[in-house]
């Protein structure tokens, strides 16, 4: 007799497939940029990132591979498969549940989740693993909106984008971007926008959008940084909020555009350009100072600056890439009471100059 029992209705608590133990749910670092994946850390050493569509696997190997080096993508990026560490996959896992669906159907919710998993050999483990569970200690859990798969496109208008931005919807905008990549078209009008808030606001967004999108398609974001800076170095074009949006989408995804910061360094020959050109630097030290370090130095000199925004905008940009040298004449600005508007998380406040290099000062 046949039983009808079929391995693809069963449900399983996932493990490790390295050493069989039950393995945790992942969690979202604290360090972790919009849309990355969430990752986990099992008792044996093994380290596993969660692609929750299944179709970025290659996405998944990096983060894997970078959580397991604590963060390191300088040292990542030396290691080589087989000769440093080990991969395995394991499908069908639904980040809802915390269960591995061998149907690939839950509860009216397809289920096409991978964990990819990452084993340093032990040399290499004795080095990262404590840094590594370090980072998961400060984690959190994944937002459960982000493990629902979509259920069809769903149509909007430039007005649904303008009105969302306006009310910094991030995570609506991102999930809008998942299932139309036409969305970075209506995001870079706004770019336009004659609002310092409403501009900042779009670059900000778009730049959050790219890296999402970059994980697919890096050559349709490729595109759209180039025609940034054409914009911008075309004499008879206004650049409006388009500075920005380059420093937003470096600073998304550094390891896939970095490149692009040379071409920046020539805008900030340009006058009416340099405010820009340092909040795009301050956007990247964010996420990779190490970019920015070497040729830090030539922005001291603009502490000096008579423009109230230069000097404000230097000090920031010195203090996030801890330039020590710079200390002296940052320490000089603490009594400058000259407002510069500051954009953060999707507000515009004035601080004043000697508010920043305070802040700066107790980075060096």
């Amino acid at each position: 007799m046949v039983s009808r029992f079929s391995e693809r209705t069963i449900i399983e608590k996932p493990i490790c497939p390295f050493c069989g133990s039950l393995i945790d749910r992942p969690k979202d670092l604290d360090t972790r940029m919009p849309n990355e994946m969430p990752v986990g850390r099992c008792a044996c050493g093994a380290v596993y990132a969660c692609d929750i569509t299944g179709h970025n696997l290659g996405s998944a190997l990096i983060e894997a591979l970078v959580f397991a080096c604590k963060g390191d993508w300088d040292l990542a990026w030396g290691l080589f498969p087989e000769e440093d560490y080990l991969e395995k996959e394991v499908f069908n896992y639904d980040l809802e549940t915390h269960l591995i669906i061998h149907s690939g159907a839950y509860e009216g919710r397809q289920i096409n989740g991978v964990l990819y998993f990452i084993r340093m050999h032990e040399d290499i483990r004795e080095v990262t693993d404590e840094g590594t569970k370090r980072l998961l200690e400060r984690g959190s859990p994944p937002s459960t909106s982000r493990s629902r798969q979509r259920k069809g496109k769903k149509a909007f208008s430039k007005k649904d984008v303008e009105r969302l931005v306006k009310d910094y919807k991030v995570e609506e905008i991102l999930e809008m971007a998942e299932q139309d990549q036409r969305i970075i078209r209506d995001l870079k009008r706004l770019l336009y926008a004659v609002d310092d808030l409403a501009r900042l606001q779009a670059a900000d967004i778009l730049g959050k959008v790219s890296g999402l999108v970059s994980r697919q398609d890096p050559e349709s974001v490729s595109r759209l940084l180039q025609s940034l800076f054409t914009a911008v170095t075309d004499t008879a074009a206004s650049s409006w909020g388009y500075i920005d949006a380059v420093g937003e989408i470096i600073s998304n995804r550094p390891d896939q555009f970095g490149g692009y910061v040379p071409q920046l360094y020539p805008l900030a020959a340009d006058r009416a350009l340099l405010p820009d050109v340092l909040r795009a630097f301050i956007r990247v030290s964010a996420s990779r100072p190490d970019i920015l370090r070497k040729k830090a130095y030539q922005f001291i000199p603009l502490l000096g600056d008579p423009d109230p925004t230069i000097r404000g905008y230097t000090a920031m940009l010195l203090g996030a890439l801890e330039i020590s040298e710079a200390k002296n004449d940052i320490a000089g600005l603490v009594d400058d009471e000259a407002p510069v508007q500051v954009y953060e998380a999707g507000q515009l406040a004035f601080r004043s100059v000697g508010d920043l290099a305070s802040h700066a000062l107790s980075r060096l």
